[in-house]
């Protein structure tokens, strides 16, 4: 090869090196130019990005703060309302229950607005069964208040000691409105009563006497139950199964024995004395009738201290002077006093008891038939014992 050829071969190598390498110092401006370009476009789109959701959120922030103020403090209205609504609260009814029926009454604006002041009173546990009166478009302040407990809508009915059924029935008719054919099939169907096993199936002596509170809806059925359930407190609270055993006789036959002195006591002080009068007659031996003429009077549907030789004759097994022993079950429904007089008899000989003046209702004790023949001549003097 010339000197030529490897002069050229030598400096064409030489004079292309300069280039290429500009050449290729070009291409690596290029690649920094363009990784800048990156680099500035990550940057910028997350900033592009968070301005424009920052405009969107100050765009609608009023609208958020709207929805936010509606969704924490609800409609409500003011003041104390219109009108009259009655709301009936059921029995296990939570408070957001009631508050449906309030916003649907048109008691209340809304749900949450009851919900919330009842949750601020503390009172969301003491709602209590009943009726209560209310106003329409008033404030859930407002409405909790009147749905204290104490405003419940109620009557009060008082039953006397010593009535039958009948007239038990005949009075809780008259003092509810309700009808009183409801209140005879009210106390047939036993077994709604759930009375004790005991009664043999028979309100009589099981309807207790008192003052009890009766509501708009309350049903005679659940008047009835309310007064069984009444006599079963009383029962428990006198041990009455125990004190009846000590005695030897059934829990029946003690209800018997106090609905026969709650009908012939006139004073609750003579009522442990009546009570010893019966357990003698039952105890002696031979055996003594009863001789009560309030069983008769209860046997023939009548109302007399006395009854006469003609009554006396009738063939009920209520009449004690024709058969012996206690009557069939009670012939009222007696109070405390007649129950603890039949667990708890005074002591004494008496066979006899006569009430020997009516209007002060003082009844007198005797042994012997002489006393009571005594007696008798007492109450005739005063007016009674058939004159």
């Amino acid at each position: 090869m010339s000197d030529l050829d490897l002069n050229s071969l030598l400096g064409a190598e030489d004079d292309e090196g300069p280039a290429r390498r500009r050449s290729r110092g070009g291409r690596r401006g290029n690649s920094r130019r363009r990784r800048r370009r990156r680099n500035r476009g990550r940057f910028i789109a997350p900033l592009l990005a968070f301005v424009v959701l920052a405009g969107i959120i100050g765009g609608g922030g009023y609208y958020g703060y709207m929805w936010l103020n509606d969704a924490l403090v609800p409609d409500d209205y003011t003041g104390q309302g219109t009108g009259e609504v009655v709301i009936e609260i059921q029995s296990g009814q939570s408070a957001s229950d009631v508050a449906v029926q309030l916003e649907r009454k048109g008691v209340v604006a809304s749900v949450r607005a009851f919900t919330n002041a009842i949750a601020n009173a503390g009172a969301s546990a003491s709602l209590q069964p009943g009726s209560y009166k209310l106003r329409k478009g008033m404030s859930a302040e407002n409405a909790v208040a009147l749905l204290d407990p104490n405003n419940r809508l109620r009557d009060k009915v008082t039953v006397k000691e010593g009535l039958r059924l009948s007239d038990t029935l005949a009075t809780l008719a008259k003092e509810t409105g309700l009808p009183l054919k409801e209140f005879k099939a009210a106390a047939k169907d036993v077994d709604a009563l759930d009375l004790p096993s005991y009664a043999k199936g028979r309100l009589e002596g099981y309807a207790f006497p008192a003052t009890f509170e009766v509501q708009p809806k309350t049903t005679p059925q659940q008047i009835l139950a309310a007064m069984v359930d009444r006599y079963k407190k009383t029962a428990k609270s006198v041990d009455l199964e125990s004190g009846a055993k000590d005695l030897g006789h059934t829990p029946h036959e003690i209800i018997t024995i106090a609905s026969i002195i709650q009908a012939e006591a006139g004073r609750a002080e003579d009522m442990p004395k009546i009570a010893r009068v019966i357990y003698n007659r039952l105890d002696r031996k031979p055996p003594m009738k009863l001789g009560m003429d309030s069983t008769v009077m209860y046997a023939l549907g009548k109302y007399r201290t006395y009854a006469t030789h003609a009554e006396l004759q009738t063939k009920s097994r209520y009449n004690t002077y024709k058969y012996d022993g206690l009557p069939p079950g009670p012939i009222s429904n007696p109070g405390d006093h007649a129950i603890e007089a039949a667990l708890n008899p005074a002591k004494g000989p008496w066979l006899f008891f006569v009430a020997t003046d009516l209007k002060s209702n003082v009844t007198k004790f005797a042994t012997t038939e002489a006393e009571r023949q005594a007696l008798l001549a007492e109450c005739r003097s005063n007016g009674g014992c058939g004159g």
